[in-house]
């Protein structure tokens, strides 16, 4: 198990279409709706790591624009993950093209949501705070 004073980064994107919609994945693990996001590989730039993991997650072509936004959190331990703290670091980006989906055991499920309803769905409050600055740019 990890130094639980670690400091674990990630990152991810918030994904939308051309309609203004988002895009969600679930995830079978944790039984949760997030944004699409991933754990930094040794070597690799943090928007690097936003377009891989996005991409894999939602089986998306993406275009990153600009820095979105962060927020931390604290990792409870489990079987399979250390405890400690998280930075997740988030891009805007543009869908692409979107391919197949075909679930798998990290992602069972992508939907494609209203910024609205996408608050409604995000598992997190973290998430739903940084959407909702999406929908009201002034908070």
């Amino acid at each position: 198990m990890a130094d639980s004073t670690a400091l674990t980064f990630a990152a991810g994107g918030l994904l939308r279409r051309d309609d203004g919609r988002l895009c969600l994945v679930y995830r079978t693990r944790y039984d949760d709706w997030s944004l699409p996001k991933g754990k930094v590989k040794p070597g690799e730039l943090l928007v690097e790591t936003a377009i891989r993991e996005v991409s894999e997650e939602t089986r998306c072509s993406v275009d990153c624009g600009g820095f979105a936004g962060r927020y931390d959190y604290h990792v409870a331990a489990d079987a399979n993950t250390s405890s400690g703290p998280k930075a997740v670091f988030i891009w805007h980006m543009r869908l692409v093209d979107e391919h197949p989906f075909d679930p798998d055991d990290e992602v069972g499920a992508r939907e494609w949501l209203s910024p609205t309803e996408a608050v409604d769905r995000l598992s997190y409050q973290n998430e739903r705070s940084l959407v909702r600055r999406l929908l009201d740019p002034s908070n």
